[in-house]
């Protein structure tokens, strides 16, 4: 059977809910047992089930494990703005040393954040911001995700082309700054025209019947779909491959998701943009081990992104 992304975050919860059974958050707010002068870092995840997160969140958890003296303790939010600041709230009963946040929503968030900081306990933002700043802050540019994708589409249509745009959950700090990097390049290039936009909430499925829509609607109008992630670029793959339509239309995505990989290796994707998971992973721990230990601590840590197409693509894979 072909896994999935969504059956392989699946089987990621499963043997995590197993490795962290004795620390992983079920709700209630009874204290971490701990030892001695352990740090404790409490890590809300913003959703799982999308594999970009789920191995964001697979990176800080692993790395958590090699740090002596360490325990952190996981949650899922599960794309629910409402059950991530409940979280928090736990994670501040806990009294927990310190906090990575993932956030779900740039603004809807923010009172998470200010929560955490009017109970004073050391946060780290990691992947997304929202409107209030934490003490750190370990991501990528994803203005700069959006201008490198874009860009490459207008090197493939010689500038001049119809574009569709699958943007990710409306709010979010990434789908803001990938439309306004691309934006950027939609200005440089006369030639190239928006068709149509829409929001497929980073969603493979919803992608796909939104693309099926598209070609509908749009056929012939359009060269190229600029997908804010790999999920929603896998999907609007699909419907093209299907209607007969790839060999017309360049496809890119970002994140560099294993099936995005797979799929620019077999010609089938054009390209996609590369964001370092465990990168980003690695990072946020650092950061929340600096800031409960009291010492200095970059407030900002930039991870850059690479486009990654046929050409240089063994460099990225295992």
């Amino acid at each position: 059977m072909r896994l999935t992304p969504r059956t392989a975050a699946a089987a990621f919860l499963a043997v995590g809910a197993l490795a962290l059974s004795a620390a992983f958050l079920t709700g209630c707010k009874k204290a971490e047992a701990r030892k001695e002068g352990e740090i404790l870092i409490g890590f809300s995840s913003r959703d799982l089930s999308a594999e970009y997160t789920a191995k964001l969140s697979e990176a800080i958890v692993d790395y958590a494990k090699t740090k002596p003296g360490v325990k952190l303790v996981m949650v899922d939010a599960q794309s629910d703005v409402q059950k991530q600041f409940s979280q928090v709230e736990n994670f501040i009963a806990q009294k927990v040393d310190a906090i990575i946040l993932n956030p779900c929503e740039l603004e809807a968030s923010t009172p998470a954040v200010d929560r955490v900081k009017a109970a004073g306990i050391p946060l780290v933002l990691v992947n997304q911001t929202t409107k209030s700043a934490g003490d750190a802050y370990i991501g990528s540019n994803d203005f700069e995700a959006g201008r490198i994708a874009m860009e490459a589409i207008a090197q493939k249509l010689n500038g001049q082309g119809g574009v569709l745009m699958l943007h990710g959950i409306m709010g979010t700090s990434a789908q803001l700054q990938r439309e306004a990097g691309a934006k950027e390049i939609f200005a440089k290039y006369p030639g190239l025209k928006l068709v149509d936009h829409q929001t497929a909430s980073w969603d493979r499925a919803k992608a796909l019947a939104i693309t099926e829509n598209w070609i509908q609607a749009h056929k012939g109008k359009f060269s190229a779909v600029f997908a804010h992630n790999d999920e929603m670029a896998m999907g609007a793959l699909l419907a093209l491959e299907r209607a007969g339509l790839k060999k017309d239309v360049t496809v890119i995505g970002i994140d560099a998701i294993a099936q995005a990989l797979s799929a620019v290796k077999e010609g089938r994707l054009d390209a996609t943009v590369f964001q370092d998971a465990v990168g980003q992973g690695k990072g946020s721990v650092d950061a929340a081990i600096l800031l409960a230990r009291k010492q200095p601590c970059p407030k900002e840590t930039m991870i850059p992104f690479q486009l990654i197409t046929r050409d240089n693509l063994s460099q990225f894979l295992k």
